[in-house]
């Protein structure tokens, strides 16, 4: 069984996916955390891997940058692979004088500068909010291991490079918490096709600070993210 960009077998991928922006943090991941891990995927280079954490069937897969790219993996993976639970561990950037480099943001809901979901939702404005039953899992999961983190809005923008003050002025008196290309797309898809979301990001630039973490942790360096995301998958959704 194969789509046009994942080419892996019917049963290859676990009924929960852990996604991410960089191939490289899945790999780490697989390598890392996971036992008896395969690799499943490497089609334009986006790596999956299916193992075991804790005697649990975990996924993992790279989804890239931005939402054209991720809703393109989350929709197949939904579609042509039964997944029903996906949970982003990606990065994020941040506005907010009270965050800095490396918290944990989890995403309650995601706004958005992009016209995805308004295509998808006749044109009208589409509230995108993560399944309360994993983000409820994930909260009591990081409070149980002692992790702090915060739990809010994102703004999901088609841009990365953009220094409109105004935009950021905005961002910050509506408290938004966190700054990310794929939430608020990963959000809708999995609404619109009956499955189950979360974003878990760590911040890895402060954009008012003008602050950023090094390129090799963006890769490796968030392991209390993913430690939240696997122990996690334990519980019931």
């Amino acid at each position: 069984m194969s789509t046009p960009h994942i080419d892996s077998k019917k049963n290859a991928f676990s009924e929960t996916v852990l996604m991410c922006g960089d191939p490289i943090r899945a790999r780490y991941i697989a390598e890392n955390y996971l036992y008896d891990a395969k690799k499943i995927n490497n089609i334009r280079l986006m790596l999956a891997y299916t193992g075991y954490f804790k005697n649990k069937k975990v996924s993992i897969m790279s989804h890239g940058i931005g939402m054209p790219s991720a809703v393109l993996y989350v929709r197949e993976l939904i579609l042509e692979y039964n997944v029903k639970n996906i949970i982003r561990v990606g990065t994020c950037g941040a506005v907010s004088n009270n965050i800095k480099l490396r918290d944990i943001l989890i995403s309650m809901g995601a706004c958005t500068d992009s016209n995805i979901n308004r295509i998808s939702f006749n044109n009208y404005d589409f509230a995108a909010i993560a399944n309360f039953e994993i983000l409820n899992n994930a909260v009591s999961i990081a409070k149980k291991m002692n992790i702090q983190c915060s739990v809010g809005n994102f703004f999901t923008t088609d841009l990365f490079y953009n220094d409109d003050r105004e935009v950021l002025n905005i961002l910050k008196k509506y408290n938004i918490l966190g700054i990310d290309m794929e939430t608020a797309g990963i959000y809708a898809v999995a609404l619109e096709l009956n499955a189950k979301a979360l974003s878990i990001c760590t911040v890895s630039d402060h954009i008012i600070k003008k602050e950023a973490v090094e390129v090799k942790d963006r890769e490796s360096g968030f392991d209390n993210m993913i430690k939240i995301a696997l122990e996690s998958t334990l519980l019931e959704y």
